[in-house]
């Protein structure tokens, strides 16, 4: 038998425990062609949130009654395909469950760094690092002296985000919530100044960090937080839209403060990233970040909870802002 996390209910807005329900399944023989991997690790992420909505999402939504779309790190145990051995390690889109029954195109990539945690694979060596490295300087397009600026900077994204931009030589400003993950983005992962959006005066306190402006936003939020960080931009700045997490509800469409004036005077440019759009260049991303890695310059934090049960109410708490660093459920 296996045992998987399905969809149980669409959600409004984020996505709580009762949405989801774990069930027991029989598993059938593997047919030609077939891989069975058993799952280490499953990654949590802020993006599931869109995985799951039934409107204003880049990609079709789980459906009901099917396994929560995840990626996940895990040991091929069975194979029905001569090109992936029993015993190889692997990561790719397995989902929230025991044991996944795929084909090869549901394998991101090997996973040969065996000097390095395997979790590591949907970290900052997975889709969080290397939307890190790809929106940043595909999007962001930092240089040297640039001031970048991140929101949830304490995240698996924005972390790296803030640690690439320095290994690029710019100056980091990093914008979390609560003291403990402010000290974390200073102490941890090397912001220059780290703001918390929780205190008051969020606006006077970046234009006082951020004198001659903003030259790349990298963008994890909207909503409030962003809309201190518009009035900053310096002239030709670049705002790297990753992701949307203070928004609530997507239906009906938000609205807000407009930054058209802002883009208009100051030439700057705003520009939607999904790094699922760019698989061809995930290889030398993840080569890129393992060298840092390695090398000291790029550090991490992983907040792991134990059990198929833990993925009912993970993705509320990281919504909640309970999360010490990447989230992922150990099996």
């Amino acid at each position: 038998m296996n045992r998987q996390v399905v969809l149980d209910s669409r959600p409004k807005g984020i996505a709580q425990a009762e949405n989801f329900k774990i069930l027991d399944t029989p598993i059938s023989p593997l047919k030609s062609g077939e891989i069975r991997v058993a799952n280490w690790f499953l990654s949590v992420e802020p993006a599931m949130r869109g995985w799951i909505a039934d409107t204003n999402n880049y990609a079709a939504p789980v459906a009901i009654g099917e396994v929560m779309k995840s990626l996940a790190v895990g040991e091929i145990v069975e194979s029905a395909d001569a090109n992936w051995p029993v015993g190889q390690m692997v990561t790719g889109w397995f989902g929230w469950q025991k044991l996944a029954t795929i084909t090869a195109a549901a394998i991101v990539r090997k996973v040969d760094q065996t000097d390095l945690p395997a979790s590591l694979a949907l970290g900052v060596l997975g889709i969080n690092g290397v939307t890190a490295l790809l929106g940043l300087t595909m999007a962001g397009e930092p240089k040297t002296g640039d001031t970048v600026v991140v929101s949830t900077a304490a995240g698996s994204v924005g972390s790296a985000v803030g640690q690439i931009a320095r290994i690029l030589g710019c100056r980091t400003v990093g914008i979390a919530g609560g003291p403990i993950k402010v000290a974390q983005c200073r102490d941890l992962f090397g912001f220059d100044v780290a703001l918390d959006y929780k205190a008051d005066g969020l606006g006077a306190a970046l234009q006082s960090a951020c004198p001659d402006g903003v030259n790349v936003y990298f963008d994890n939020t909207a909503g409030m937080i962003s809309d201190s960080v518009y009035p900053c931009l310096a002239q030709g700045a670049r705002v790297v839209l990753c992701g949307t997490a203070s928004i609530a509800q997507w239906d009906p469409w938000p609205s807000g403060p407009r930054v058209e004036r802002h883009l208009l005077v100051k030439r700057a440019r705003m520009q939607g990233f999904v790094v699922l759009d760019h698989f061809d260049k995930w290889d030398g991303a993840v080569a890129q970040l393992t060298q840092w890695v390695r090398e000291g310059k790029l550090r991490y934090a992983e907040d792991i909870s134990d059990g198929l049960e833990s993925c009912l109410d993970a993705l509320a708490g990281l919504y909640r802002g309970e999360n010490l660093g990447k989230r992922i459920i150990r099996l």
